[in-house]
């Protein structure tokens, strides 16, 4: 069996001092977004709780669908990219950006810059070009992980994503090739690739190009975050309705309108034609000061039942 965890929208907190220059452009509504709402709610504390209790659970890999960061500040980037070396090796996680991640414009090369190591392709992580890095390639025991970006800067109050033509074309192409392998192929992606999944200042552009490339690669589950909701979509493609699944924030604690930190553990087992996944979502108690299992969605098969763990002490 072969398990992975899923967790998105970080936001690691608390903002850093930023500079006059610094707030003269969009940030200046996320900085004031952030000590009106998110410091509130969006906790280290939390964090570190929610990847104690996964730990425990031994996951092969971890998956991280954006929004690491809130402003994109040169510090926060890089503070950012120190935390992930402190989650695990590179070769264990992966990492697509968020809006967030791109918040100004060119963030997002220096967001990718940074963390690079946690999302270059499998077949030439040494390469580098701002213009195609994504979709990327990862082959990780029956599974392959293919890797979209949707994060661009945006005005301000705009959080929107794009899937571009190009990177649609590409994705089918990864897909094929995964497919011809007999591999489980699981997408990520920041943005919700749902009509109506989010607000329309907060949606994708490019959700029909992105269910075509669906249709032609063919794919068995899709990943993504920025709505902070724990949710569960179908998209009907031509080889059948693939699972895509959201994410509460990794850092949210209680008291917000958006649910409590959480994330999915899934259980893969079977062969090509014959998949069991089982997903297992683990949250925030109301006490906060636990996590614990809230719910589990059997997605494809007849998956083995959640082996118990020793409480987190």
């Amino acid at each position: 069996m072969f398990t992975f965890a899923h967790i998105s929208d970080i936001h690691l907190g608390p903002l850093p001092r930023l500079t006059v220059r610094e707030l003269a452009s969009k940030r200046i509504t996320g900085f004031i977004n952030w000590h009106r709402n998110r410091r509130k709610h969006l906790l280290v504390n939390t964090l570190d709780l929610l990847l104690s209790d996964m730990r425990l659970r031994v996951p092969d890999h971890l998956m991280i669908t954006g929004d690491l960061v809130n402003l994109a500040t040169s510090i926060e980037i890089k503070l950012a990219g120190e935390w992930l070396r402190s989650v695990g090796d590179p070769a264990e996680t992966t990492v697509v950006p968020g809006n967030h991640d791109a918040y100004v414009p060119g963030a997002h090369d220096r967001s990718v810059r940074e963390w690079y190591p946690f999302i270059a392709s499998d077949d030439d992580p040494q390469a580098w070009d701002e213009e195609h890095i994504f979709p990327t390639y990862r082959q990780r025991g029956p599974i392959a992980i293919i890797g979209c970006s949707t994060s661009n800067a945006t005005l301000p109050f705009s959080a929107g994503g794009y899937f571009s033509a190009r990177q649609a074309r590409e994705t089918v192409n990864l897909l094929k090739r995964a497919g011809e392998q007999g591999l489980f192929r699981v997408v990520l992606i920041h943005h919700p690739p749902i009509r109506g999944a989010a607000s329309s200042h907060k949606r994708m552009i490019g959700i029909r190009r992105f269910a075509a490339a669906m249709s032609m690669g063919g794919a068995e589950l899709v990943l993504h975050g920025h709505t902070h909701l724990n949710t569960l979509y179908k998209l009907k493609t031509h080889h059948g309705e693939v699972p895509v699944l959201g994410i509460a924030s990794a850092s949210q604690g209680p008291g917000g309108h958006k649910p409590p930190a959480a994330y999915n553990l899934f259980s893969l087992s079977g062969e090509p034609g014959a998949w069991n996944l089982a997903c297992d979502r683990f949250g925030l108690t109301p006490e906060a000061d636990a996590i614990a299992h809230e719910e589990r969605r059997v997605l494809y098969g007849d998956p083995p039942p959640l082996q118990a763990v020793p409480p987190l002490l």
